[in-house]
């Protein structure tokens, strides 16, 4: 672990600068895409077991700042520290060291359509060289137990509900016991109760096992519900970093509409 350095200064407030100790640093990202800059010097902590919820306007870069953080995309400059390493410039073996420590939902949930749910969960074992058949099949009890799908182990993708997908989804993803979970729009597509059921599942899951989350979501419910930390994207940059309550009690106008839903027209 690393700790954590002096709080970088974000554009309007970064509130709650504590000397913590870090699972995740990000310092000075910059990223961008053909011609539009999409990351503008992106400076983020996430301290060691809490959840930190990312929001911001569609486009704004949230979903290319989560694939930085597991390697799916390389920045034109800047840094990410993972448990006190600087995964940038490694080796594709000392990275795969790295993402074992990470897993990721995707929106989608991103299961195999010709693997039932046991097969899917059970596919990072089989990539990682697990031979042990009795392992294997406890491991993904077990994580059908956590994802409260217990005896679903022979059911097709196409035969699931979108909550399902996303629970089967999960299980896959912490099925190797990683340090970080990092979640894109876990409840996108979801309806208010099953959206609940899986922020419930994020929240026990950093209980259980003590896992590090960052969420992307625009979830208004599901950020103050799971959040210890939020972080607002805005043109590429954090603008606002703190917990739930010191964002609700924000007086900032570009914060209040974004929490308000109030284009900038006034439309």
């Amino acid at each position: 672990m690393i700790e954590a350095p002096p709080p970088a200064v974000a554009p309007v407030q970064k509130t709650s600068a504590t000397r913590r100790k870090l699972m995740i640093a990000v310092r000075g990202l910059t990223k961008a895409i053909e011609a539009q800059k999409i990351l503008r010097g992106v400076d983020l902590d996430v301290a060691t077991g809490e959840t930190l919820v990312i929001i911001g306007r569609s486009g704004g870069g949230k979903s290319v700042l989560l694939k930085h953080l597991v390697g799916l995309m390389q920045p034109d400059d800047g840094e990410i520290w993972i448990e006190g390493e600087n995964i940038l410039g490694l080796s594709e073996r000392k990275l795969a060291d790295i993402r074992r420590k990470v897993g990721i939902l995707f929106q989608s949930g991103a299961l195999f359509d010709s693997m039932t749910v046991e097969e899917n969960i059970a596919f990072p074992l089989h990539e990682a060289g697990e031979r042990d058949t009795e392992a294997i099949r406890k491991r993904v009890d077990e994580m059908l137990e956590v994802v409260e799908l217990e005896g679903q182990h022979d059911k097709m993708p196409v035969n699931l509900s979108g909550g399902m997908k996303k629970r089967v989804g999960l299980a896959r993803s912490i099925v190797r016991r990683p340090s970080v979970v990092l979640y894109d729009e876990p409840t996108a597509g979801l309806d208010p109760v099953v959206s609940d059921s899986i922020n419930r599942l994020i929240r026990r899951l950093q209980e259980r096992f003590h896992v590090t989350s960052v969420v992307v979501t625009h979830d208004m419910k599901s950020a103050f519900h799971i959040a210890d930390h939020i972080a607002y994207l805005h043109e590429g940059q954090i603008y606002f970093y703190g917990t739930s309550v010191e964002l609700q009690q924000s007086t900032d106008p570009l914060l209040q509409d974004f929490l308000l839903g109030r284009s900038e027209c006034g439309v």
